[in-house]
């Protein structure tokens, strides 16, 4: 993944950049259908992984700074994940809830973790020799899990690609930049990922530095719907996607938005998901911070309630095992969605702004109200043209309603029946799916 600062700079410049989805094909875009089931499953699986984890710093952006490069790019020489073991990581993905999951396949540094006839600097050449997207992708398979592949479109490896990520590629002997070459090998490197393993989606990143132009994304958007017409591609393509603030999709290049380590905001028209690391740090890293289940639960909750996905981030142990900490964080948020997961799953956001009190999902006939803090009395804008006919605690008891013309107002138990978000159904007497976002303010 990219730093803040890469990104701030990229939003500021992506305006010197023309290409949107209006030139493409429209024939070819992935179809509104597609869209809407991916959005309903809500709930993802980053991972990001490779050699870097045998020093424990982060993928990509540690080579030339806490790691030396010459140390980077041999570092898979001694890779060799003995504990990894794919059905355990779809597990952990699927007990947590998650409907999909995404692995790096190759980030910026290069590496692939698929056997590539493309180039030697992948998983064959370590001593574990296994295939891990070939293993990842027959375990989400067995486990009803959608599989996806994290691409980036940088390669600071490859002697064609023209760019180093600190040093003057040009006087790097391994360097003979040609574009033309590298969009070969990209394009190469894709048909094996889509041929081999049929990916429900690819991620991709690396749009920012200057040797990738809008033409080429076009190009790629393009031929890899001549190989998965459905394929759904995230917008980092593009030189323009969401670092701090929404775009729509008259401005990117992609099927949907990818804000990053943050909440996006309410869009109930454009398509998006929230990347964001359960710790720190994207890839493993020793006694790394992590989130604690309130905040990965509201995180969850928030995300949904603005009409977006969650793809949230393990990074596994060099050993090839995910951390027993993070893995039980995860079941206990599968816990919650064993309760909750009818407000979260096949739900769209609002019809509330969420705030920091409460948010809310919806469908049919239902609002569900996310309450993230004890309050007596919670007094909601009403619903124009519908009428509440009963609220109550989702599998409990019901609650005391009151409204008039311009108000809703419950009062809420006294203890929460869950202290990180109780949820609050609402059943209404029409269909709430048309209602126009209502905004709302924080209660004190």
């Amino acid at each position: 993944m990219k730093r803040i600062a890469i990104l701030c700079l990229m939003l500021l410049t992506f305006n010197s950049y023309g290409q949107t989805n209006a030139q493409l094909d429209p024939k070819i875009l992935t179809s509104k259908a597609v869209m809407d089931q991916f959005m309903d499953l809500r709930f993802g699986m980053f991972i990001h992984w490779g050699p870097v984890t045998l020093r424990g710093t982060e993928i990509g952006w540690s080579r030339h700074k806490e790691v030396a490069a010459a140390d980077y790019d041999t570092l898979y020489k001694a890779f060799n994940p003995v504990l990894f073991n794919a059905d355990e990581w779809v597990k952990t993905a699927s007990d947590a809830g998650m409907k999909y999951l995404t692995i790096t396949a190759k980030h910026h540094d290069g590496f692939c973790l698929w056997p590539s006839a493309y180039t030697d600097y992948n998983i064959m050449s370590t001593p574990f020799k296994k295939d891990v997207v070939g293993l990842l992708a027959k375990a989400c398979k067995k486990y009803h899990i959608k599989f996806c592949i994290y691409y980036s479109v940088l390669d600071w490896y490859n002697e064609y690609y023209p760019f180093d990520n600190t040093t003057d590629a040009t006087k790097d002997p391994r360097k003979k930049p040609d574009m033309e070459k590298y969009l070969v090998y990209m394009k190469n490197q894709l048909k094996e990922l889509v041929t081999h393993y049929d990916p429900y989606m690819l991620w991709f990143d690396g749009p920012w530095e200057t040797a990738w132009t809008p033409a080429m994304g076009l190009d790629i958007y393009t031929y890899l719907k001549t190989l998965k017409k459905d394929l759904i591609i995230n917008n980092r393509l593009g030189k323009t996607f969401a670092g701090t603030e929404a775009v729509g999709t008259d401005r990117f290049l992609g099927d949907y938005d990818t804000p990053e380590q943050r909440i996006g905001g309410l869009n109930m028209d454009t398509p998006w998901e929230t990347c964001m690391t359960i710790c720190e740090q994207w890839s493993w890293k020793p006694n790394d911070k992590m989130k604690s289940l309130n905040t990965c639960l509201q995180t969850l909750a928030k995300v949904a309630c603005g009409n977006g996905n969650l793809l949230f981030n393990v990074g596994p142990r060099a050993d090839g095992r995910i951390e027993p900490a993070q893995v039980a964080r995860l079941k206990e948020m599968g816990q919650w969605l064993k309760q909750y997961g009818a407000a979260v799953y096949n739900t769209h956001g609002g019809p509330y702004y969420p705030n920091d009190t409460y948010a809310a999902t919806r469908s049919g006939k239902k609002v569900y109200l996310h309450i993230f803090k004890p309050v007596e009395k919670l007094t909601l804008p009403a619903l124009p043209g519908v009428k509440v006919n009963k609220a109550y605690v989702m599998k409990g008891a019901a609650v005391a309603l009151q409204q008039t013309d311009d108000a809703i107002t419950l009062t809420l138990p006294a203890v929460l029946p869950d202290a990180n978000d109780t949820v609050i159904v609402l059943e209404t007497d029409k269909s709430v799916a048309a209602i126009a976002p209502i905004k709302t303010v924080n209660i004190k």
